[in-house]
């Protein structure tokens, strides 16, 4: 097949045609909650200059970057649902991979600096306001940011320089893996990229799991140090554990889910990570953290709340 990247389109995988016009309802009132629950904390956040602090900053941009995720997905899913014809241009395909990717990848960065920031607060509380610095916290925003768009930039690259020997992709969105098993022969950076994001995530997950085994160890000698865990590092905890398992659920079935389940469920497994922690994740902050939600009930009440 000839790659000509003006002319060639995707066949993505929709299979639901009896309830479009119910799923395209369903979907649009989710995504118009993504967006209510993330622009709240991102708002209260830029707003309010007592939230001015490194776990709050690491917060606003792990919500800028669930509104990033899910605009590489939604806007075209709700335009598919619509349509007879669900195709997507070559083009269309790479940038939906890569903001899906690099919006993946962020989270995981986002997290690990999280978990740093309450490593140090809890562990070397004297050292923090050295430590944690206005200039070095926007060194360190800027790499979470910079580092996946790098990566995934690459990675697209290396994937746009295959030739295609298919057009069908069995998902209702476009992945860098799905474009390259496609390709007439695979190049051996297609493997070499993905390997090494994966290996380098992975190490993002084990280091927050290193820093929470010390600050697990630390609390456990302190009545007040056990508080701020569970006020501050349960939230981080969950929302780790919920795109860590969200992602793997989808890698996982991805390439070795069998092919006989009803293409709806298939559908659901798909875009679960791009449902569950977008709303989830700043729902659990919202809730959990004191200083947040009073600012939040504060805002939408109109009135002061006790703390």
């Amino acid at each position: 097949m000839k790659n000509s990247t003006d002319s060639f389109y995707f066949n993505l995988t929709i299979g639901t045609t009896n309830y479009r016009v119910t799923l395209f309802v369903l979907t649009f009132l989710c995504y118009c909650v993504i967006w209510l629950v993330n622009m709240t904390i991102i708002v209260v956040t830029i707003v309010d200059k007592n939230l001015h602090q490194p776990m709050y900053i690491f917060l606003c941009n792990l919500c800028i970057n669930g509104l990033y995720g899910t605009a590489g997905f939604y806007p075209k899913f709700l335009k598919d649902l619509l349509s007879t014809a669900n195709i997507i241009s070559y083009t269309g395909c790479l940038l939906q991979g890569f903001v899906l990717h690099s919006s993946a990848c962020a989270d995981f960065s986002i997290l690990a600096l999280m978990a740093y920031d309450r490593y140090v607060a809890i562990c070397r509380p004297l050292a923090y306001q050295s430590v944690m610095t206005k200039q070095r916290i926007c060194v360190f925003v800027f790499f979470a940011w910079i580092i996946p768009f790098y990566l995934l930039f690459m990675s697209t690259v290396t994937t746009s320089m295959s030739r295609l020997c298919g057009s069908h992709i069995p998902k209702i969105y476009c992945i860098n893996y799905l474009v390259g098993k496609l390709a007439c022969s695979a190049p051996i950076a297609m493997i070499v990229m993905p390997a090494f994001n994966y290996t380098f995530y992975f190490c993002h997950v084990l280091f927050v799991v290193w820093s929470y085994i010390y600050l697990i160890k630390t609390c456990l000698k302190s009545q007040e140090n056990r508080s701020k865990f569970m006020q501050t590092c349960m939230p981080h905890l969950f929302c780790l554990i919920i795109v860590v398992v969200s992602l793997l659920f989808d890698l996982l079935y991805m390439r070795y889910g069998s092919k006989e389940l009803p293409q709806s469920l298939r559908n659901f497994m798909s875009i679960e990570f791009l449902v569950i922690p977008p709303i989830i994740n700043p729902l659990i902050y919202g809730f959990k953290l004191t200083q947040m939600r009073n600012r939040v009930q504060q805002i939408l009440f109109g009135k002061r709340v006790n703390t």
